[in-house]
């Protein structure tokens, strides 16, 4: 008797169906517009604090001690979260700035196989800056070499 052979590949219909039906799954657990995270935010944790409160043993309340370590953790957690939205838009801001210091330098821009060189033309701001090389526009990102001359 023989032992059947398992197929580890799949087809690209077979792929097909796995990305829909992956991509239905996730977009069913998506609440208010908002997708399910693996990462507790600060709404969550107090959320949390809140459910406790409400849920402790009348006759055995939560410590003094306990609650304002974990309100403080809490506004530690908000801290953080304020800080790395300031530094998101502090390196958006350093990204427009370098972009717009390649105008009227020669770059050369790296597009995997190929390369193209030429003068920076324009550039754009926000989270992902570009520059205008040869009439077409570049993420920042691809740039790989600038020329002062």
């Amino acid at each position: 008797m023989e032992t059947p052979v398992l197929n580890t590949v799949m087809t690209s219909s077979e792929k097909f169906a796995v990305d829909n039906a992956v991509n239905s799954f996730n977009k069913a657990n998506a609440v208010n517009g908002r997708q399910t995270s693996h990462q507790l935010g600060k709404d969550d944790f107090l959320k949390l604090l809140i459910t406790q409160l409400s849920n402790q043993d009348p006759t055995n309340p939560m410590e003094d001690t306990q609650f304002i370590a974990q309100m403080a953790q809490f506004s530690s957690l908000e801290q953080m979260t304020n800080m790395n939205e300031s530094f998101a838009r502090m390196a958006s801001m350093l990204n427009a700035e370098k972009a717009s210091g390649m105008l009227g330098k020669t770059v050369e821009i790296d597009l995997g196989d190929t390369s193209v060189k030429g003068t920076v033309e324009a550039s754009t701001l926000g989270m992902q800056p570009e520059v205008m090389v040869n009439g077409m526009y570049y993420n920042l990102d691809q740039v790989k070499a600038v020329y002062g001359y």
